[in-house]
């Protein structure tokens, strides 16, 4: 039995850096439309950020977007990938803080199920790296475990 875990566990590391490509793809794709909303309407971003309690509006409403929209691409392309899902990680901390535990935990309440899933998916990327499907694993050789 100890054997056929050890095969078990080999084989089940094949697909690692497939689904790790995959999930960055995914998470950055995650991101696309509220960066977008966020960028293209940074005056009513800042307004919003005021007006549910984020200290330093005007600071928080373009690095926030800078963050996410600079997460869809450095995801994208697997580049800074640790550097970059921790950041990512602050920004899905402060929306379930500011934004959505308020109503709870259920999605369709508005609540913080799906940033949590966010967070968790960039934990993951920031524990583990990027995969070998990435520019991180072709310039910092290290970066290509998995």
């Amino acid at each position: 039995m100890k054997d056929f875990m050890a095969e078990f566990g080999v084989l089940a590391s094949y697909p690692a850096n497939s689904v790790l490509f995959l999930a960055r793809l995914a998470v950055a794709y995650g991101f696309t439309m509220p960066a977008m909303m966020k960028i293209e309407q940074i005056k009513a971003t800042q307004t919003w950020f005021e007006s549910i309690g984020i200290p330093f509006a005007s600071l928080m409403a373009p690095l926030v977007s800078g963050i996410e929209l600079a997460g869809i691409v450095l995801l994208t392309l697997g580049l800074f990938t640790r550097l970059i899902s921790l950041l990512l990680m602050c920004v899905m901390a402060g929306a379930i803080v500011f934004v959505h535990f308020q109503h709870g935990f259920s999605t369709a309440d508005n609540g913080f199920e799906i940033p949590l899933y966010y967070f968790l998916f960039l934990f993951v990327f920031a524990t583990f790296g990027p995969g070998k499907y990435s520019i991180d694993c072709l310039v910092f050789k290290e970066e290509c475990h998995a």
